[in-house]
C-alpha cells in the first residue's frame, strides 16, 4: 500500500506560529503519518506520531534506537560534538546516565534553591524599576543560563556568545548557520574542558564529571565529556528559557486563569504542568529510528525510517485531554509528555521546574500589574524547540 506523505510545508508560516491546528488535523486523520519536513529541518521525510497513546508508547519502545549508527546514520551534532545522552542506547545510554544523574538527584536540586531564588530578586531588581521589558531578555533567559553555568563552571564572560551559538544549534536560521554554530560549540566546549582539567580540582559539576570514576573504574572519554558538557548547557536552559516565557505568556492572554492563580498561588504548581502540557518548550523529541521492523498503530515502519513524536501534538491529544485547545490550570495533567517518557525522561526536569516556579511567584509578587506590551517576537524556527524569541511585558 502507498503511504501519502504530507508536505508541512504546504502549511505556510502559520505552522510555525500555531502548529496546533495542523496536529489537530493530522491526529482527525490518524496517529501516525509519514511527513516532509520544513525549512530549515532539511526538507528530509520521517515519521511523525501524534497521538498520545501512541507517543508515550513509541517513547519508551526499544526498537526505537536514538544511535544512528546502529543504521548507518551519524549525525552532524554527534560528529562535532561526539556521543552523549540524546544520541545514545543501553547499554552505553545507561553508563552516561548513571555519571551524570546523581547531580540532578531532587535532594541537590533543592540545595540550589536559595541561590535560584536570588538570581531571580537580583534579575527582578533590575528589571522592574524600568516599568516595562522584553522578558526573555530580562528574566527568561539570564536565570536558568546563570543557573546551569554556575553549576557546571562556565565563565561569565562567555555567555553572551554561548547564548547565539546555543540557539542557533537548537533553533537554526539555515543548515549553514547551524553547522558553524556546533563548530563553534566544540572548539569551545575541548578548550573549556581542557582549561579545567590543567585548573585541577574546582568545585563545579563539569570540574566533578573530569574527575568522576565509576565503581568499576569507569570514566567519561574527552569526547564523552565534551557531549556531557554539551547536553546539560543546551537542555539546561534552552527548555527552562522557553517554560518560563510560554508560561507568562499562556497566563497573560488567560486573564482569568491568571487572575485565579493570583487569588490562590497554591494553584502555582497546576499552571506550571499546564504551561508544559499546553505549549510545552520542546515541541518534538528529537529523532528515533527503527532499528528493526515494527508496526505503529497499524502503520508498518521500516527498518532504518525516522521516527519524529510529538510531544506538542500527544499533549494536545483529546483523547487524552479533553477540550485540549482549552488553557486550564486546575486540569489534571497527569501523563503529559513534556519532558518525554521512558528511559529518555528529561535529567533536569526538577531543576526546570524548580526555576519557573520560582520566576513565576516572584515576578507575579512583585508585578501585580503585569501585562502584554505589544505582540511576542517571532516563534522559534524548526520543530525541535516551541518558544518566542521575545515578550514585551509591562506593569
Amino acid at each position: 500500500m502507498t503511504v501519502e506523505t504530507i508536505d508541512l510545508a504546504e502549511f505556510g508560516e502559520g505552522f510555525r506560529r500555531d502548529p496546533h491546528p495542523v496536529y489537530a488535523h493530522l491526529r482527525r486523520r490518524g496517529p501516525i503519518h509519514k511527513v516532509r519536513l520544513p525549512e530549515p529541518d532539511a526538507r528530509h521525510e520521517t515519521w511523525l506520531v501524534v497521538g498520545h497513546e501512541e507517543a508515550r508508547a513509541a517513547l519508551a519502545d526499544p526498537r526505537l534506537a536514538k544511535d544512528g549508527s546502529r543504521i548507518g546514520v551519524t549525525f552532524l551534532d554527534e560528529e562535532l560534538i561526539g556521543k552523549y545522552l540524546l544520541t545514545a542506547d543501553p547499554p552505553q545510554h545507561t553508563r552516561l546516565r548513571a555519571l551524570v544523574s546523581r547531580a540532578f538527584t531532587m535532594r541537590r536540586v533543592e540545595e540550589l534553591r536559595p541561590r535560584i531564588q536570588r538570581i531571580t530578586d537580583d534579575l527582578l531588581d533590575a528589571m522592574l524599576p524600568h516599568g516595562r521589558a522584553d522578558l526573555v531578555d530580562s528574566l527568561a533567559y539570564p536565570l536558568p543560563i546563570t543557573v546551569i553555568c554556575e553549576l557546571l563552571g562556565i565563565p561569565e564572560i562567555d555567555r553572551t556568545e554561548f547564548r547565539k551559538l546555543s540557539t542557533e544549534a537548537v533553533a537554526p536560521s539555515s543548515g549553514a548557520d547551524e553547522y558553524d554554530a556546533f563548530v563553534r560549540l566544540a572548539e569551545y566546549l575541548t578548550e573549556l574542558i581542557e582549561d579545567k582539567r590543567a585548573a585541577g580540582p574546582a568545585d563545579d559539576l563539569l570540574s566533578d564529571l573530569i574527575r568522576t570514576t565509576a565503581e568499576d573504574g569507569d570514566r567519561l572519554s574527552p569526547g564523552e565529556l565534551r557531549g556531557m558538557a554539551f547536553v546539560l548547557l543546551i537542555a539546561g536552559h534552552e527548555t527552562t528559557v522557553n517554560l518560563i516565557t510560554n508560561a507568562v505568556h499562556a497566563l497573560l492572554t488567560h486573564p482569568g486563569q491568571l487572575a485565579d492563580l493570583r487569588a490562590d498561588m497554591t494553584l502555582l504548581d497546576g499552571a506550571i504542568e499546564e504551561t508544559l502540557r499546553y505549549e510545552g518548550p520542546v515541541e518534538n523529541a528529537t529523532f528515533r529510528f527503527a532499528a528493526e521492523p515494527l508496526v505503529i498503530a497499524g502503520t508498518s515502519v521500516a527498518q532504518g525510517d525516522g521516527v519524529m513524536i510529538g510531544l506538542t501534538a500527544a499533549d494536545r491529544d483529546g483523547a487524552r485531554y479533553p477540550a485540549p485547545d482549552r488553557f486550564d490550570i486546575r486540569r489534571d495533567t497527569r501523563g503529559h509528555l513534556a519532558f518525554g517518557h521512558g528511559l529518555h525522561y528529561c535529567l533536569g526536569a526538577p531543576l526546570a521546574r524548580l526555576e519557573a516556579r520560582t520566576a513565576l511567584r516572584s515576578l507575579l509578587d512583585r508585578a501585580p500589574g503585569l501585562a502584554l506590551d505589544g505582540p511576542p517576537g517571532e516563534w522559534l524556527p524548526g520543530m525541535l524547540m516551541r518558544g518566542v524569541r521575545s515578550l514585551p511585558v509591562r506593569w
